[in-house]
């Protein structure tokens, strides 16, 4: 079923509700002839919906259809390639490591970081105030 078979009336009715419909949650339903229609007032989609055992159960119009298949595909692909490559043994990407530079300026800034909590320690424990930063404080990045 199409959706350009609802009646217009219908569609129109639709529309005029979602601009007040804020207060009313995000979707509204509407009765047809043939089950209700669906109306998401935050995106506009529309979708068809039957009361089937006692549950409304509503379907996709063709265009999130196709997209959702799309996606579906997608997805299946990549797994796929990722079942493939632990069966091989090959990882699929390798994580970038850092630098060695960027190691060295790492836990230097670290080595500086615990001597100045250290000296924090001892100062507190022999009774002295923290000292003012000064040229131990920590570097800022620029």
């Amino acid at each position: 079923m199409r959706i350009s078979a609802l009646p217009l009336t219908l569609v129109a009715a639709l529309a005029a509700g979602a601009a007040h419909a804020e207060g009313e949650g995000r979707y509204r339903m509407e009765k047809t002839d043939t089950g209700f229609v669906r109306l998401d007032t935050a995106s506009g989609d529309l979708s068809l919906c039957q009361e089937k055992d006692g549950q409304i159960v509503c379907r996709m119009a063709a265009d999130e259809r196709a997209a959702f298949e799309k996606e579906l595909d997608l997805l299946t692909k990549r797994v796929e390639a990722l079942e493939k490559a632990v069966a091989t043994g090959q990882p699929t990407a390798k994580p970038a490591l850092p630098s060695d530079e960027e190691i060295d300026r790492t836990m230097s800034i670290m080595e500086k970081m615990m001597q100045r909590f250290m000296g924090i320690v001892k100062n507190l424990e022999d009774g002295k105030e923290e000292p003012a930063p000064g040229k131990d404080a920590v570097p800022q990045k620029t």
